[in-house]
Order: C-alpha cells, then structure tokens, then sequence
C-alpha cells in the first residue's frame, strides 16, 4: 500500500483529481468498470478500461484494473492527465501552418515552442485553442482534446495530423494504435553514434528520481513497450545527425531511447543535452557550442514525415517537411566547425 501511495506522490503534479466516491454500505461486488459507468456522465466502458489500463484509476490510493470488484466503503478516485476545467478551451487567433485540408483532416507544421493542448501551466496559447478559433465541432479524442489524434512535445516541431469528423478520428486512431502509420523525426544527437543504422527496444516509464523524464527499465511489467529504429543521415564528429523511425509513440520516446544508449539529443535541457558533452576543453570551442545553442534554443528534433491511410478514400498518403530554419543553421554550424577541425572520436 505504502508503494502505492508513494506513486500517487510522485505523479502529482501530473495526475489531478476528476472524480471521488465512496463505496456506499451494502454495495455487492461489482466490476469497477461497470461501476464508474453508472456514475460518471457519459462515460463508456471502453474510456472506463482504458482510463484503468492507464493507471488513472485508483481505489484507497493504489491503481487498480478494470476487473477490480468494489466493496463498502472503498474510495474510488478517477486521476486524469488534465485538470478537469481543461475542456473549456478558448478559441485564439494564433497562425496555423496548414500544408494540407480536406473535408475529413488537417495537417499542420507545428511551430517549435507551440504547445499542443492545454494542460497544467499551459491553459492558453496552445495548438489547440488555435484550432478552437479556425475549426468548429471538431471531434474528441479519447482524453476529450478536440482533433488531436496524436502529439508532439513542445520544443519538437513537425507534421500533425488534426481530424475534422468523428469518422476521421476513429479511423485515424485505430491506424496510431495499430502502429500502421509512418513517422520519421530528424534529430542531432550528442556523440558519434557507432552504428549506421540500429533498434532501440525498452520500455518506458517515468523516471525514478525524475518524474519530468521518462527512463528505459529491463522489467517488462514496468511501463509501455517502444521501439525506435534509427539510421545516421550525416556524421560531424561530436554530434551525428539521425532519422528515427517510431514503431510505436510513447511520451519522450526518442529523446529518452537515445539518452539511454549514450546520445541525448543536443540541447534537450530535460535530458541533458544542454551541457557539452563531447568536444574540447578549448574555451573557442565552448563558444561554438553556445552559439549552436542560440542558434537552436531547444531541443534538436523534427517530425519530418508522417503518412497514413485516408479514412475517406483509403489512399496512402505522406506528407514530408523541411527542416526549420533554426535546425538548419544548427548543422550548418556543425558541418562548417567539423570540415574545419579534426572531431574523429575514438568510441
């Protein structure tokens, strides 16, 4: 029990209290997931289990699954991701980099530093509230966030695909979960990455000690499973540029599978990339690196491709991406320093 109540501690600025009830007297044994249908509007069973699956349901303050059977006086808490007045969402008139629409989708270059939905310290601002201004009715996802089918971090920029109807979502969606979808990022990794081309396998969680980051852990009943294949684009001795493929799209997945096999990426503060990590001791050469890091104030990672299926025409398609600007001038700086100056690692 103390273990549990300690994960609730851990996770509490990410979880936040939707709903509370306690068991009344003479309750007989009842499947939670039937339990909380009768109680909380409009919900489904699938949303009930998947909310279980996600560890957001908790009785006497440990998770529990959809199986569990309630008793008397047994307290059941429902913890979301989002606090609960989240859905209010005020529509802004922020730019929408829109390189594609048709009547059932949307996709959108998201601009680094864009926030993608609302949530705990980010409640205006974000893609979403843009979308609230430009679209009407679009669909709900699963976690109640208009359009979105999936999400990028902050800091990342690159391709979104946004749904305009229920049909579009659904179908979208089933694609995501089926790993059907074709994502490539592009990222500059600190180090000279040893393999041309390798697989990250690891599941992922958050991390121990940090709750912010997500960690890799052996144990395979810790965390969700995520697979990453990356291939090297261009080497410049200190740093290496990469294309990374997702198999699957956990929270963090690339920033923190290529943290855990020696290459964080470059100047990801929440991974540590932002310290220098390999290179000189020359005091020119520290300079290099904090005008690379000027040059790219965040976290050196771009959703570059992204293709899937039509939900209406049932058509391939994909979608490709340039590198923004601050990413470009980046590696230039790269390319220039390691053309100039003798940056073979021995690894």
């Amino acid at each position: 029990m103390n273990n549990n109540i300690e994960q609730i501690d851990l996770d509490e600025e990410e979880l936040f209290e939707h709903f509370k009830f306690e068991v009344p007297k003479g309750q007989a044994l009842l499947r939670i997931d039937k339990y909380l249908m009768g109680l909380i509007p409009n919900a489904t069973r699938n949303k009930i289990q998947n909310a279980a699956t996600e560890g957001n349901i908790f009785v006497n303050n440990a998770t529990v699954k959809s199986n569990y059977k309630v008793k008397p006086f047994d307290i059941v808490t429902v913890m979301l991701s989002h606090p609960p007045f989240e859905n209010h969402v005020l529509p802004e008139n922020i730019p929408l980099n829109i390189v594609y629409e048709d009547e059932a989708l949307l996709l959108v270059n998201k601009e680094p530093g864009l926030v993608v939905h609302p949530g705990h310290g980010n409640y205006t601002g974000t893609l979403v509230n843009a979308l609230a201004f430009h679209f009407e009715n679009l669909p709900m996802n699963s976690s109640e966030r208009p359009g979105l089918v999936h999400r990028i971090d902050k800091d990342t920029s690159g391709l979104l695909v946004i749904a305009k109807t229920e049909a579009a979502m659904t179908h979208l969606a089933k694609q995501f979960e089926a790993k059907t979808t074709e994502r490539e990022y592009v990222a500059l990794v600190w180090g000279n990455v040893a393999e041309e081309s390798g697989t990250i396998e690891g599941n992922l969680a958050r991390h121990l000690k940090d709750r912010m980051q997500m960690a890799v852990f052996a144990d395979p009943e810790i965390g969700k499973p995520a697979i990453t294949h990356y291939k090297v684009l261009e080497r410049f001795g200190y740093v290496t540029l990469v294309s990374c493929i997702l198999e699957t799209g956990r929270t963090h997945q690339i920033r923190a599978h290529m943290k855990h096999i020696g290459h964080p990426l470059f100047n990801d503060e929440r991974y540590g990339g932002h310290l220098i990590l390999k290179g000189t001791t020359f005091t020119k050469y520290k300079q290099f690196i904090e005008n690379c890091f000027k040059a790219l104030p965040r976290q050196a990672l771009h959703a570059k491709t992204l293709g899937f299926v039509h939900p209406n025409t049932g058509e391939m398609m994909r979608f490709d991406t340039e590198l923004p600007q601050d990413f470009q001038d980046c590696i230039e700086k790269w390319r220039s320093y390691s053309k100039s100056h003798a940056t073979d690692e021995e690894e």
